[in-house]
């Protein structure tokens, strides 16, 4: 695997770049045109593809997952060298309880049959995109779902 890859190794170069003034964003951008042009793919090709990904795989769930998967570390990284160790560690126990209130939606959402848990997907996503994708906006809560599964 390529040196860049490794998480330390990926923290401290991003940590170096946020100190020198770099953009994460623009670091990591840099560390994805490394990737690509080592796996002998054109750099503009393969971070234009990448922002397909979502609209091009959305039916292949075990992809998409995976893909989510590294988008989240690579805003983790992004996050852990832009922002100070309380900041870091306040975020980190948001996400926690965030992930802890979705877990608890999708326990809910399984006492419905799939045409129903369907449909209150759908209202979720729907709610996610007027939102402009706000985390906020990932959650219903029980009386929600019951309302939506009711109609």
């Amino acid at each position: 695997m390529l040196d860049f890859m490794n998480q330390s190794s990926l923290g401290v170069r991003l940590e170096q770049m946020s100190l020198a003034r770099y953009e994460a964003v623009a670091v990591t951008t840099e560390i994805q045109e490394e990737i690509l042009r080592e796996m002998g793919i054109d750099p503009s090709f393969g971070i234009g593809c990448l922002g397909k990904v979502n609209v091009m795989y959305e039916d292949d769930m075990e992809l998409m997952v995976k893909f989510y998967q590294f988008v989240a570390k690579e805003e983790m990284a992004i996050d852990e060298a832009e922002l100070d160790p309380i900041e870091f560690a306040e975020k980190i126990h948001a996400q926690h309880k965030l992930q802890e209130q979705q877990l608890k939606m999708l326990i809910q959402m399984r006492k419905y049959n799939p045409e129903s848990q369907s449909v209150i997907l759908e209202t979720l996503r729907k709610q996610l995109e007027s939102a402009n994708f706000d985390t906020d906006a990932s959650i219903l809560t029980p009386e929600q779902i019951q309302e939506i599964v009711e109609n």
